[in-house]
């Protein structure tokens, strides 16, 4: 994806004068409660569709976001401590959740790049004290990544020590979600095996989660408590908001949901950002649940048009920068990439707390936001 645009700074959002009861910073309030890991059958759902299509499907595009840079923190890489290259690795927020944080190493081979990254996974590790206030890795300390390789299958082989095994069982899932998505945020990597010191692992240590087959993104990202199964459905991820703990600063965090199959799986992820948060703590409702989807369409041009209604939001010339981010993020999510362009209440102006016009077709950025160590 293309870095068109950034976000920095306190929410824009809260600024507006509209008829709304806010939460702080929130748009349209916030919910907070446990996340658990999903049921049995969900999660053996989820892996079995990891392995069967997303090797053949290819891996969608990250939205990166909170750049920061590590290039100091670098432990002997071999490579000049010159901050250059950009990846985006997933940690877990203050609220439990996994959202994607773009940091910034020196420049590097590619295995250097890879290792880097998933080191900065690892809790209380190098990078610890270079990460954003309120984010953390989820890898156990001392965790130390061997080596990393990318085969022609494009499938990562990630090789670590001992460590790796002395994790919380809850925290199972969320590592296996942390590392694939980091790894698959990779142009070139659309599968991940790992192995622990020098011994590929059949099925996760404490748990028992199935690795016989490559992880990929279609396994999801932190799937709420209340999202059952269902039959001959499919799995979107929708993109909602969250605050930094001293609340001045809003990131985007991806929630998988299950929606019906055979409908148009991207009005449904819509249909889903519309109904808000369900059981995820801290995230922000980014749409009223007012607003209709009209329609969504794909030009022969590449670029999906999305056309929206919201009476709140008649007459309006500024609309909430996280209401029009979330949608861009979410469709491009689920339509590997596309470009975007918004159609709110008939008009194709579609202008953003942050002066970008949404009514022209944009890409769901690289660098989101900016937040402060």
């Amino acid at each position: 994806m293309k870095p068109v645009k950034h976000l920095r700074g306190a929410s824009a959002a809260c600024l507006l004068a509209v008829p709304l009861v806010l939460s702080g910073c929130s748009l349209f309030g916030s919910e907070s409660a446990a996340v658990d890991p999903p049921p049995a059958a969900v999660e053996a759902q989820m892996l079995q569709v990891s392995g069967e299509d997303t090797l053949d499907t290819g891996v969608f595009g990250p939205a990166s976001l909170n750049e920061t840079d590590l290039s100091a923190g670098v432990k002997d890489t071999g490579a000049p401590a010159v901050a250059g290259e950009r990846t985006t690795v997933y940690l877990e927020d203050q609220n439990g959740l996994l959202a994607p944080v773009a940091l910034s190493f020196p420049k590097s081979e590619d295995t250097v790049m890879l290792k880097n990254s998933l080191t900065a996974l690892v809790s209380k590790g190098d990078y610890a004290s270079a990460l954003p206030k309120g984010f953390q890795g989820v890898l156990p300390a001392g965790t130390i990544v061997n080596q990393v390789s990318v085969g022609q299958d494009h499938v990562a082989i990630v090789e670590f020590n001992s460590a790796f095994n002395d994790y919380d069982p809850a925290d199972e899932r969320k590592i296996l979600e942390a590392l694939t998505w980091t790894l698959t945020g990779q142009d070139d990597i659309k599968g991940v095996q790992l192995w622990v010191d020098g011994k590929k692992l059949t099925e996760m240590p404490l748990q028992g989660t199935p690795l016989d087959r490559p992880l990929a993104r279609t396994m999801g990202i932190n799937l709420p408590k209340h999202n059952a199964l269902m039959m001959n459905s499919s799995a979107v991820t929708v993109y909602f908001a969250a605050a930094s703990p001293d609340g001045g600063h809003q990131y985007y965090v991806p929630v998988t949901r299950f929606v019906p199959a055979g409908g148009d799986t991207v009005k449904a992820a819509l249909s889903e950002l519309i109904a808000g948060p369900q059981s995820e703590n801290g995230l922000e409702m980014v749409m009223t649940q007012g607003t209709v989807v009209d329609s969504v369409k794909a030009g022969q041009n590449g670029v999906v048009t999305v056309s929206l209604t919201d009476d709140m939001f008649e007459g309006s010339t500024s609309i909430p920068e996280e209401m029009l981010e979330s949608v861009v993020l979410t469709v491009a999510q689920n339509t590997d990439d596309s470009l975007v362009q918004i159609r709110l209440n008939g008009k194709d102006t579609v202008t953003g707390t942050n002066n970008v016009d949404y009514g022209q077709p944009v890409s769901a950025p690289e660098y989101v936001n900016e937040l402060p160590l």
